[in-house]
C-alpha cells in the first residue's frame, strides 16, 4: 500500500521528536515491509523527489515568525493536489493544525482512504493554554484551551485511528471523548546511542573547563522546552563542584542564553544535525538535563538513557514514565533551585551505575522496529477496518434510501 505522512512539525535543522520520526519511519518501511511511502511536509519552496519506494515532498511555506527552522503550510490546496496524484491507502498526520482537515477533506472525496492520527503535541495544554496564560492570565487561558479541546473533538473525531504516546494522554483524551485510541511507544537506536561512543576529550573540544559532572541537554532552545531554566539551575550549582553544561539546538533563546551565559561553563554549539555526532556527545556527558514540563513521549531522553545517563528532570508530562525510580531525579516544574540540587545529589552518589540501569530499561523495552511494526500491523489495519465499515453503512443506506427517495421525486 501506499503510505502518506502529512505534518507541519518538520525542520531540516533543529528539527525534533517529529523529525526523528520521520527519519526512521522511512528506514523502517524501506527496510522491512514493501510498502511505499509519501511524506509531505513544509519547505523553502515546491519540490518533489522519488527515489524507489519513497517520495519526499516539500510544499513551499513561510517561516514560523520567532522560529527559525519550522515552517507552516496555509497552502492546503497545493498539499491536496499532492494527495490527488499519489492518491495514498492511509493517511497519517502528525500535527493539528490546518493539515489534518485537508485529509479529512480528501476523504470525503475518497472514502477508501483511511486516516490515521498521532497526537504528539498535547497542543490544548503546551500551545493554547501554556501560551495564553502568559498573554492573558489563567481565566482566559482556561477558556482559551476549551475551545482547543472542542477542535480536538471536532478533528479527530473525524478520523480513523488516533495514537497517543503514553497512557496518561490516551486517559485525557478517553476524557474528553475521543475513545479510538492506541499507546504507540517510540524508540531508539541502541545501538548508535551507546556509552561505547564516548570519547575522553570531547569536554576539551568544547573549550569548557572544570573537573566536575558534565550535564548536557538536546532539543530546542525555546520557551516551550523552558531551555532557560537550565541556566538557571545551573547558576545556582556550587563553584567548587567544577560543573559545565553543553546545550544541543537551536530556537528562539539560543542568542538570549550565549549572552546571558558569557564567562560560565556553558556551550550552546547549535543544532546537531549529524546522529553519530549526537550520540558521541550524550555518551561523553554525565547527566542529561531538561526542564520540559509537557513531553508526550521525550524521544530525547530515551536517547540519552541509551547513552548510559542518569536524567534529571521535572515530574510532569512523560518525564515520569521515561524517568522511573533509580534512573534519575525528578522535581517540580519550573524549580531550578530542586533541579540544581538533584543535580548534586546524583553526582555526589553512584551516578555510573544510575545511568548503567537507565541503558539497560531502555534496551528492554524502546525499539523503532517495534514502534512501526505496531503502526503498520495493528494501527493500520484497525484504521482500514474502520473505514471499510464507514463505506459498508454508507452503502447499506444508499440501498435501502436510494430506492424510496427515487419514487418520492418521481
Amino acid at each position: 500500500m501506499l503510505i502518506c505522512d502529512l505534518t507541519q512539525s518538520y525542520a531540516p535543522v533543529g528539527g525534533g521528536g517529529v523529525s526523528t520520526y520521520l527519519r526512521e519511519k522511512r528506514r523502517y518501511i524501506l527496510e522491512q515491509t514493501g510498502h511505499r511511502l509519501i511524506q509531505i511536509v513544509p519547505g523553502p519552496e515546491d519540490r518533489v523527489v522519488e527515489s524507489g519506494r519513497h517520495i519526499w515532498v516539500e510544499v513551499g511555506a513561510e517561516q514560523v515568525r520567532g522560529s527559525p527552522n519550522y515552517r507552516f503550510i496555509l497552502r492546503t490546496g497545493a498539499v491536496r493536489e499532492v494527495l490527488e496524484h499519489f492518491r495514498p491507502d492511509v493517511i497519517e498526520s502528525l500535527c493539528p493544525w490546518v493539515l489534518p482537515w485537508t485529509a479529512i477533506n480528501y476523504r470525503r472525496a475518497h472514502p477508501e482512504t483511511a486516516l490515521v492520527a498521532g497526537y504528539h503535541t498535547d497542543f490544548p495544554n503546551v500551545h493554547i493554554h501554556r501560551v495564553g496564560e502568559q498573554l492573558f492570565g489563567r481565566r482566559m487561558a482556561d477558556g482559551l484551551r476549551s475551545i482547543g479541546v472542542a477542535y480536538a473533538q471536532k478533528t479527530y473525531g473525524a478520523f480513523d485511528r488516533l495514537y497517543a504516546l503514553n497512557d496518561p494522554v490516551r486517559d485525557q483524551l478517553a476524557q474528553w471523548g475521543i475513545g479510538h485510541v492506541d499507546v504507540l511507544s517510540l524508540g531508539v537506536d541502541t545501538d548508535q546511542f551507546s556509552p561505547a561512543r564516548r570519547d575522553p576529550h570531547f569536554r576539551e573540544k568544547l573549550g569548557l573547563a572544570g573537573h566536575g559532572p558534565l550535564l548536557i541537554y538536546a532539543g530546542r532552545i525555546d520557551n516551550e522546552k523552558r531551555a532557560h531554566r537550565l541556566v538557571e539551575m545551573f547558576r545556582r550549582l556550587p563553584p567548587e563542584m567544577g560543573a559545565a553544561m553543553v546545550m544541543l539546538g537551536d530556537g528562539k533563546l539560543r542568542d538570549r542564553l550565549i549572552r546571558e551565559t558569557r564567562g560560565l561553563a556553558v556551550a550552546l554549539p547549535g543544532f546537531v544535525d549529524d546522529r553519530d555526532a549526537l550520540a558521541v556527545a550524550l555518551a561523553s556527558s554525565d547527566i542529561y538535563v531538561s526542564a520540559m514540563a509537557d513531553e508526550t513521549f521525550g524521544i530525547s531522553v530515551i536517547e540519552a538513557q541509551a547513552s548510559g545517563l542518569p536524567v534529571v528532570g521535572v515530574a510532569s508530562g512523560a518525564m515520569p514514565a521515561r524517568v522511573p525510580m533509580g534512573l534519575g531525579r525528578l522535581g517540580p516544574v519550573d524549580d531550578a533551585a530542586a533541579m540544581a540540587d538533584h543535580v548534586q545529589a546524583l553526582w555526589r552518589g553512584d551516578y555510573r551505575a544510575m545511568g548503567a540501569a537507565a541503558r539497560n530499561h531502555v534496551v528492554q523495552r524502546f525499539s523503532w522496529n517495534k514502534t512501526f511494526a505496531q503502526l503498520v500491523n495493528e494501527v493500520y489495519p484497525a484504521a482500514m477496518m474502520r473505514a471499510l465499515e464507514r463505506r459498508s453503512a454508507v452503502y447499506r443506506w444508499a440501498e435501502h434510501r436510494l430506492p424510496e427517495l427515487v419514487r418520492s421525486v418521481g
